[in-house]
């Protein structure tokens, strides 16, 4: 009796194989979903602060309104056409509701309902400062919703 050499691979060496594959093909998928989601965090992050230097480029725009910017539930006065005729008040409910507009447009809207972009008006430093923070809903591992402030000085001359 001879015995026959063995060529090419056996049954077990394969199942071997494909374990160790599909374990790696695992942590490829779940790294290729936290890279999606980081990616979507970044695109929420980059929106917010680009509203929020939008927000405050209004506000130094009309200098004056003070605590209208805070308190205006926001309204389209059309304070943009080339024939209106807005007062500061005006302007500042018409800034308000262009910035809602677009944070509705942009980010995902709170799940209590709240408004994504709030204004709180100092005028007791000098100079008087806004502190704009815009908040969107998204899961976090804290469970407190992300946010993006930035305070800002305006000289109402």
């Amino acid at each position: 009796m001879t015995l026959r050499n063995s060529k090419g691979f056996s049954l077990v060496e394969v199942l071997i194989a494909l374990i160790i594959m599909s374990v790696g093909m695992l942590g490829i998928a779940g790294l290729y979903v936290q890279s999606m989601q980081a990616g979507r965090t970044s695109m929420l992050r980059h929106h917010a602060v680009t509203l929020a230097g939008g927000v405050a480029d209004r506000i130094r725009a009309n200098p004056t309104a003070g605590a209208a910017y805070a308190a205006s539930p926001g309204q389209d006065f059309s304070c943009v056409s080339t024939t209106a005729n807005c007062n500061v008040a005006q302007m500042a409910a018409h800034d308000v509701f262009l910035w809602q507009a677009h944070a509705n447009d942009f980010l995902p809207p709170m799940a209590d309902g709240s408004d994504q972009v709030v204004v709180t008006f100092n005028a007791g430093v000098l100079p008087p400062t806004y502190t704009i923070t815009v908040r969107w809903d998204e899961p976090t591992p804290d469970g407190n919703p992300p946010s993006y402030s930035i305070i800002v000085p305006v000289n109402p001359f």
